[in-house]
């Protein structure tokens, strides 16, 4: 009997220390698998965001090159493409003719010739119904965005909106013309701002504002336009002054206590 016994506790001694070490030996299994995955998971993200911006880049770059190209062959003889002679395409011709054309055109028109014949096309254009309007103000827009010595939507600034002690990022545009100065009640200096909305910086408000009440930043049009796509996402090197400008603008429209 006491034989018996003493093998039914071996036995289950035996049990025990089996289930103790397997016990032992399955946690670990679970935290490796977690620390693969969330491995795998920052590798793939890390790679995502490397990847990402560039074949977004090329695909951009790529499909304006091919615009542009499609465009420009068409007008240009076959014989002196390089396609014409290499068993291969090359991308980026039509560009190079393009740039080249262009910048041909900038230096006609510099010349007297050249204006001449430029204030003939628009005498021209001026007499046609319709094609006047569009010429006129696509020119005007053409002329102020890419003036070398212009300063439209070249500056930031802060102004409080929608609502009191909130503030948006607004692009300083111009003073207001003379018809619509003498319309705008007040003495004040006025100033032209648009406030991009996000994401799409393209669409937003044009209004005018008295110009004491805008706060310029020392940020450039591309900072500002990074951080309204990103939503705040993308901070630009200026930022940090950003707070603490908004925050004294504050103070000095808080009423003296």
């Amino acid at each position: 009997m006491a034989r018996r016994l003493a093998i039914v506790s071996a036995t289950r001694h035996f049990a025990l220390r089996r289930n103790e070490c397997l016990m032992s030996f399955d946690p670990p299994s679970a935290p490796f698998h977690r620390s693969l995955a969330a491995r795998l998971r920052s590798w793939f993200f890390t790679g995502l965001v490397v990847f990402g911006p560039v074949a977004v880049t090329a695909y951009i770059a790529w499909w304006a090159i091919d615009t542009v190209d499609s465009w420009v062959k068409p007008w240009f003889p076959q014989s002196l493409s390089p396609d014409a002679y290499l068993p291969f395409h090359v991308p980026g011709f039509g560009v190079v003719i393009a740039l080249v054309g262009v910048t041909l055109l900038g230096f006609l028109t510099a010349n007297i010739i050249g204006r001449s014949l430029v204030r003939l096309s628009e005498a021209m254009l001026d007499r046609t119904p319709l094609v006047r309007g569009v010429y006129k103000g696509l020119k005007q827009i053409f002329e102020t965005v890419f003036s070398q010595s212009g300063t439209q939507f070249r500056k930031v600034g802060l102004v409080e909106f929608p609502v009191k002690g909130s503030w948006s990022i607004v692009f300083v545009s111009s003073p207001p013309g003379e018809v619509v100065a003498s319309a705008l009640p007040g003495q004040k200096p006025m100033i032209s701002v648009f406030m991009p909305c996000t994401p799409n910086p393209t669409t937003g408000f044009f209004f005018y504002i008295p110009a004491d009440e805008v706060i310029e930043l020392p940020i450039s049009a591309d900072d500002a336009a990074k951080l309204i796509m990103s939503a705040g996402l993308i901070q630009p090197a200026g930022q940090a002054a950003l707070a603490a400008m908004a925050e004294a603008a504050k103070l000095e429209k808080a009423p003296a206590g």
